[in-house]
């Protein structure tokens, strides 16, 4: 039996004061697995936010090196998880093996890339404008700005990815790379993953000298408490719109509102230009059935709707995409609940006149049936909201227009989106000047001839897009710009060199770029 201990973990000490207990299941069977974890109660979701809120000062004001060491520390901490750790959450989310040890790389690889942004020193934004003592008609003082942590952060867990947007995911990492402490709630999914998680997350906090509060993880339903706790300064959550929706409403309700930067619903159009189509709609058919399907369709970027225009080619794509997806075979939902929400889903799909159903066996059992649906383009075009619902699995709608015109129409249709994908040829680039500005529009990342389903960590990338995508267009989970979302600017004016925090001083001790007068340097002043 794996050692799990099914407590809270609150400021590096385990509690369980709650008489109310939760199960972990496995994913495959439903049977009940034999952990047992104690719901937090309010008392316990107190200690937790009051002893991140005392760590806080500490934390923030230890240096970038420091955090990243720490960050550092966490990422081999992961690393050294063992095959029974794998095996258990394989267990608790019926996801394979291999997909475990790479989503595990992804978040300990994140860990290691937030570490390099924080000895980098970009992050700190620093803007220094020098006195101008002689200016006409008022002379200039001086001002220095840089960025610090928010405040701890509330984080839930994503049913999906149980470790990269979970315990130690995306969210966790950018807030610690802020310098904001983060009292995490355990998705019910994964609870005993968690478990194991905090564990590492506390070994590293410990060996690299953190304070203590930097990190607690609570389980159960405290996510009203939590976000109404007044030391809670931001909340990070990825999970459905109505889910996201409610922790927006409290957050905003507080005597003092806080942001929440919310992950919630994204149906990722592609769209097939018609000489992508003449030049290889038989690879496109074959490779988009493939991304629709993956990991059960269970991906926020999941391609859930298909544009195209009405051709012999897209007539044949159309064909040979219904024949593939038809041929794949059934697949395990991450828990039940996941599963009653799809079947739910494909219930509403097949009983909407204005849609129809091409192709996929009849769900039954307690595995997920792979679908794809026709719906009139006059839907999408009129604001119908069932089009813009995302399908959370192996599903996907197929939307044919009459022409570029029509196209341009059910485009303006959509609501806010993660990403959108273009398949296209170089002849087909020419007919893109009116498309690719309202994409922009629309989503957060534009994919040329690929498949949304891979996300890549990095500086660059942007995880997030316009409302219900996510709560905040102007953020993003994945990469090293997410930090952003947990950091804001304070202002120095005239201030003694010896009080300005590193990153301002004139010494310039770190040897970070700063902009000086309007021009970036890393010199002394």
């Amino acid at each position: 039996m794996f050692e799990v201990s099914g407590h809270n973990y609150i400021a590096g000490a385990r509690s369980a004061q709650g008489s109310t207990t939760l199960q972990s299941h496995d994913a495959r069977t439903g049977e009940a697995l034999p952990y047992h974890f104690h719901q937090a109660t309010v008392d316990e979701v107190n200690a937790a936010a009051e002893a991140a809120a005392t760590a806080y000062p500490i934390f923030r004001q230890l240096s970038a090196a420091r955090r990243a060491q720490f960050l550092d520390a966490i990422a081999t901490e992961l690393d050294a998880l063992d095959d029974t750790f794998i095996a258990l959450v394989c267990q608790e989310t019926a996801l394979p093996a291999g997909r475990i040890q790479g989503e595990r790389a992804r978040t300990s690889g994140q860990m290691r890339l937030f570490a390099t942004m924080l000895r980098r020193g970009d992050f700190y934004g620093a803007r220094i404008d020098r006195a101008l003592p002689d200016r006409q008609p008022l002379p200039r003082p001086d001002l220095r700005q840089y960025r610090t942590g928010l405040g701890p952060v509330a984080v839930f867990g994503a049913s999906n990815f149980p470790l990269a947007f979970s315990t130690a995911g995306g969210d966790t990492a950018s807030a610690l790379a802020a310098g904001c402490p983060v009292v995490f709630k355990a998705h019910s999914g994964h609870m005993a993953t968690a478990d194991y998680v905090t564990d590492a997350i506390t070994r590293a906090a410990r060996k690299t000298g953190m304070p203590e509060g930097i990190f607690s993880l609570l389980y159960g339903s405290v996510g009203e408490a939590l976000v109404k706790h007044p030391a809670i300064q931001a909340v990070g959550f990825t999970g459905s719109l109505r889910g996201g929706r409610t922790l927006c409403d409290m957050a905003a309700a507080r005597p003092q509102p806080i942001p929440v930067f919310a992950e919630m619903s994204s149906i990722n159009p592609v769209v097939l230009m018609p000489d992508a189509l003449k030049v290889r709609g038989d690879k496109i058919a074959a490779d988009l059935s493939a991304s629709v399907v993956l990991g059960a369709g269970q991906f926020c970027t999941n391609p859930g709707l298909v544009l195209g225009i009405r051709s012999p080619e897209f007539s044949a794509f159309l064909e040979r995409f219904s024949a593939l997806m038809s041929a794949q075979p059934a697949q395990t939902m991450l828990n039940s609940g996941a599963l009653k929400s799809y079947c739910h889903g494909l219930d509403n799909l097949h009983t909407h006149p204005g849609i129809t159903h091409l192709a996929g066996a009849a769900q039954q059992g307690n595995q997920a049936q792979p679908q794809v649906f026709k719906a009139n383009v006059s839907l999408l075009i009129n604001g119908d909201e069932l089009l813009q619902e995302e399908v959370f699995g192996p599903t996907t709608l197929i939307v044919e227009v009459a022409d570029h015109a029509e196209l341009l129409q059910a485009l303006h249709g959509l609501r806010g989106q993660l990403t959108a994908t273009l398949m296209v040829e170089d002849s087909d680039v020419a007919t893109l000047g009116d498309i690719l500005p309202l994409l922009e529009q629309k989503v957060g990342r534009v994919l040329f001839n690929g498949y949304p389903t891979g996300v890549e960590v990095c500086d660059a990338v942007v995880h997030g897009g316009p409302y219900p995508a996510t709560s905040d267009s102007r953020g993003t989970s994945v990469g090293t710009l997410a930090i952003d979302r947990f950091l804001r600017p304070v202002c120095y004016q005239n201030c003694p060199d010896s009080l300005l925090p590193d990153a301002l001083k004139n010494a310039n001790p770190l040897s970070i770029a700063r902009l000086v007068d309007g021009v970036s340097c890393r010199d002394a002043l």
